[in-house]
C-alpha cells in the first residue's frame, strides 16, 4: 500500500481486532460497542527495539548480582513485589478512579529518593502545580525527585536519557503517545507501542519503571491484555468507596509469588501500612452476633482473620434471591445447597445475602464451613460462639475435606485471642498446637453446626 493510500478500518478497544465495518459486540472478546473508526494513512510498523550485541550464555553461568533486587521503604510493597523491585522491570499498578494509585506513586517515588537517589514522575493527566499540592498533603519534600507535565513519548525518553534517574513513574500510560502514530492517546496501538518503548529503555538501562492505567467498568485495566503480557508485575488496588481500606493485590509477577496482597489505609498523610490486618479486619465485631463467624483464610503467605455475615429473610417474590459479596457466587449456590438438601434447612423459600466484611475477597474453599455456619446462624436466629474460629472445605455430600497451611491459620486464630478452632477431621493433625487454644475436629457439616451455634445442635 503506497503511503498516499487511505483506508478505513474498525478496531476493538478492549482485544485490538480489526474489522471492515463497524460491529455492536467484538467476536474475538465479546465486548459491546468496544469498535472505534481508524484510518490508516500507511502501515503501522510495530516497534522494533534494536538487539543487544550479546552471545548467547549458559544459565549455570549466569550471575545474579547483589543489586538486581533491592526492597523499598514499604514493607507491604516488598511483599506484594515478592521482595523488592527488580532492576530493568516494569510494573502496571491499575484501580478505579480515586483509589489512590497517584498518592501510592508519589509515596514511592519519595521514599526511592531516599534510598537510591534521582526520581522522575511524568505526569499526562495532572499539572505540575497540582502534584505539588498533594505532596505538601503527603510531606514529601521533593529533594531529589523531578517532575515532568508530558505526553509526547518521544520528548520523555529524551529527559530520561539527560537525567539518568534510579526509577521512573509514568501516570498514566494511557495519556503519553507516539507522535508518528496516526492513532488517538489511549488506542490500543498507542498504549501497546509506547509500553514497548519504555520497556525497552528500561531493559537497556536497568532502571525499573512504574506505569499507572486506568481500568473499565468491569476492573480489567484499560488497554487491556496486550499491556498486562508486556509489563513484568501487574497490580490491582482495591477497596470499597466508602472504605478507608485499600488492598493491594497481585495479578502477575514473573519475579515471585502473584498470591499476596498488601493491606493499607487511606489517611490525609496518604497510604499508612497496615501491620495487623486481621486485628483491623475484626476490630468492629461485637460478642455473640448472629449470622456471623470467623474464618482463617490465606493471602497468599499471610494469614487473616475475617468476619463473614450472612442474612436470611423471606423471599418476597416468586423465587430467592442471592447475593454474594466478597465471596464466590458458585461456592455460595452450592453451600446453600448443601444446607437444603443435607442438614434439612428449608432456604427455598429464603433470599440469602452473604458478605465479607471490610471489602476483602474471598476465592479459597476454605471458607465454606464459616459461610455454611453464618447461613445456618441466620436462619435459626442462634448466634455462633464468639471465641470459635471455622475453616474446612464443604463436600456436596456434607462431608468436610482438608485446608492447606492449617498450623498457620490456627496460630493466628490463636495470636488474636480466639480459643476453639473448628478443623476438618481429615488432615487436622498439627505440631506443635498453641496452648491456648482448642482443635474441634468434625467430619460433617452438621456436625459441625452441632458444635458451633451457642445453643447447640440444629434441627431440621
Amino acid at each position: 500500500m503506497n503511503k498516499s493510500d487511505k483506508r478505513t478500518v474498525f478496531v476493538c478497544q478492549q482485544c485490538g481486532k480489526e474489522s471492515l465495518k463497524w460491529l455492536g459486540r467484538c467476536p474475538s472478546c465479546q465486548e459491546w460497542n468496544s469498535f472505534v473508526e481508524k484510518t490508516i494513512t500507511a502501515p503501522v510498523t510495530s516497534f522494533r527495539p534494536i538487539s543487544l550485541v550479546n552471545p548467547p550464555q549458559e544459565l549455570s553461568q549466569v550471575v545474579i548480582g547483589a543489586a538486581d533486587r533491592f526492597p523499598l521503604p514499604l514493607a507491604e510493597i516488598n511483599r506484594v513485589l515478592g521482595g523488592g523491585l527488580v532492576s530493568g522491570s516494569m510494573v502496571l499498578i491499575g484501580g478505579d478512579p480515586g483509589i489512590g494509585k497517584s498518592t501510592l506513586l508519589l509515596q514511592i517515588s519519595a521514599l526511592v529518593t531516599q534510598a537510591r537517589g534521582k526520581v522522575v514522575y511524568v505526569s499526562g493527566e495532572e499539572t505540575l502545580h497540582q502534584i505539588k499540592l498533594r505532596s505538601e498533603r503527603l510531606g514529601v519534600k521533593g529533594e531529589q525527585l523531578y517532575l515532568l507535565a508530558e505526553t509526547d513519548l518521544e520528548v520523555v525518553l529524551n529527559q530520561l536519557e539527560e537525567l539518568s534517574p534510579s526509577l521512573v513513574v509514568i501516570d498514566s500510560i494511557q495519556a503519553v503517545y507516539l507522535p508518528e502514530l496516526d492513532t488517538a492517546p489511549g488506542s490500543i496501538t498507542q498504549v501497546r507501542e509506547c509500553t514497548l518503548r519504555l520497556m525497552h529503555w528500561a531493559k537497556l538501562g536497568g532502571v525499573p519503571i512504574f506505569i499507572a492505567g486506568h481500568v473499565t467498568k468491569e476492573g480489567a485495566i484499560a488497554g487491556p491484555r496486550v499491556l498486562e503480557h508486556i509489563v513484568d508485575v501487574v497490580l490491582y488496588l482495591e477497596g470499597e468507596p466508602f472504605s478507608a481500606y485499600r488492598l493491594l493485590r497481585c495479578a502477575k509477577n514473573r519475579f515471585g509469588s502473584t498470591n499476596e496482597v498488601g493491606v493499607f489505609e487511606m489517611k490525609e498523610q496518604g497510604l499508612i501500612e497496615v501491620d495487623n490486618p486481621s486485628q483491623v479486619f475484626l476490630s468492629q465485631r461485637g460478642g455473640e452476633t448472629i449470622g456471623s463467624a470467623v474464618v482463617p483464610t490465606l493471602e497468599g503467605s499471610r494469614p487473616l482473620l475475617v468476619e463473614i455475615q450472612a442474612l436470611t429473610s423471606p423471599t418476597s417474590f416468586g423465587f430467592p434471591r442471592r447475593t454474594a459479596n466478597g465471596v464466590d457466587f458458585g461456592r455460595l449456590l452450592l453451600i446453600a445447597a448443601v444446607l437444603t438438601r443435607r442438614i434439612g434447612l428449608r432456604l427455598g423459600s429464603q433470599d440469602i445475602i452473604a458478605n465479607v466484611t471490610g471489602g476483602l475477597k474471598i476465592g479459597e474453599p476454605a471458607a465454606d464451613l464459616g459461610i455454611a455456619m453464618a447461613i445456618a446462624s441466620s436462619f435459626r436466629d442462634v448466634g455462633v460462639d464468639p471465641q470459635l474460629v471455622a475453616v474446612g472445605e464443604v463436600g456436596l455430600s456434607g462431608e468436610l475435606r482438608a485446608v492447606s497451611q492449617l498450623d498457620r491459620r490456627v496460630a493466628e486464630a490463636a495470636r488474636l485471642g480466639f480459643k476453639r478452632c473448628l478443623v476438618p477431621k481429615v488432615g487436622a493433625r498439627i505440631s506443635p498446637v498453641p496452648k491456648n487454644i482448642e482443635l474441634i475436629p468434625v467430619s460433617t457439616l452438621r456436625e459441625a453446626i452441632g458444635v458451633g451455634l451457642v445453643r447447640g445442635k440444629l434441627k431440621a
